[in-house]
């Protein structure tokens, strides 16, 4: 299960864990709970999203705001820091043995990542 705010967190995992079966020959055993943050649009990562739209921009880039549903180290940096996901190579595939990047894409995301970088 994704969380797409950390206030959706507690209220999910009671719901979850107050499942009872119909049948009285179920039994449940319900374990776990959610382990990654979810990676949240907060004031100061929209303020790092909009200063990667402006470099973007300066290098001919449109970007576009997505949510990809998934998990990375930055579920857990955001809380701390400002953080941006999907800097990385351009492809498709992630993770699958259809994976690939486009190589002709390498210069100008690391251009993009670069400009970011440079801003105060």
């Amino acid at each position: 299960m994704r969380v797409p705010r950390t206030a959706d967190v507690r209220p999910l995992e009671e719901a979850i864990r107050q499942i009872k079966p119909n049948l009285p020959i179920v039994v449940l055993d319900i374990q776990g709970g959610i382990n990654r943050p979810p990676l949240e649009r907060t004031p100061r990562n929209q303020e790092l999203w909009r200063l990667a739209q402006e470099v973007g921009r300066e290098l001919g880039l449109e970007l576009e705001q997505a949510e990809a549903g998934g998990g990375s180290d930055g579920n857990f940096t955001s809380e701390f820091a400002a953080t941006l996901d999907g800097l990385g190579a351009v492809g498709d595939g992630a993770h699958a043995r259809h994976e690939f990047i486009y190589i002709d894409k390498l210069a100008e995301r690391a251009a993009l990542l670069a400009g970011i970088m440079a801003r105060p």
